[in-house]
């Protein structure tokens, strides 16, 4: 059997992490027999809510075009929306997931149920402890605010280390000219 499988993780964290990645490809190798082959493998990174995906529609097409099964590791990872997922049902391709090989449309539509009131619940949780968290007086946001003071010392810091590098008519120079000397004299930007 051929298929083409499909793989989404919700921030670029986990995307770069690899972690849910790996847990997600590790799924679907243990579903596959040793005569299946994934003939193509589609990655995405974005949040389970979102229904405009570029790499789904190239999945999708080719899925189409080829006649074989969308392969996903699980109906929570695809996504937590009824309605998506049962357009998903819907759109002539057929849905395969690692973790339930035998479900029928039936059970599909009872799980993506269930993950869509997940996500609710998860939601839920997630403001009810952040109210929580406010009423004690903690400010939210310290972190990104802190990281942005650090990244605009950093930033002035190597803006001062450049001056020695610029040429004495730099004020007066295009933004081009100014960065077609900086690269004549290969001079790095502050991440290499």
């Amino acid at each position: 059997m051929e298929y083409v499988a499909y793989y989404r993780v919700s921030t670029k964290r986990q995307g770069r992490s690899g972690l849910g990645l790996e847990a997600q490809q590790a799924a679907v190798n243990l579903f596959l027999k040793c005569s299946d082959t994934i003939i193509a493998e589609f990655t995405e990174v974005v949040a389970g809510r979102k229904e405009n995906r570029e790499q789904l529609k190239r999945t999708m097409k080719l899925a189409k075009a080829k006649c074989v099964p969308l392969l996903i590791a699980k109906l929570d990872r695809f996504s937590r929306s009824v309605s998506f997922i049962a357009s998903m049902m819907e759109s002539g391709v057929q849905l395969t997931i690692a973790e339930m090989p035998g479900a029928t449309e039936l059970q599909l539509h009872i799980f993506a149920a269930l993950a869509q009131e997940e996500r609710r619940l998860i939601s839920e949780k997630t403001k009810a402890a952040l109210s929580q968290v406010r009423k004690r007086g903690t400010l939210l946001g310290q972190h990104g605010k802190q990281l942005a003071l650090i990244n605009r010392d950093l930033a002035d810091q190597f803006a001062s280390s450049l001056v020695k590098h610029l040429p004495k008519d730099w004020q007066t120079s295009s933004l081009s000219m100014i960065a077609g000397d900086l690269n004549r004299n290969n001079v790095k930007t502050r991440t290499g």
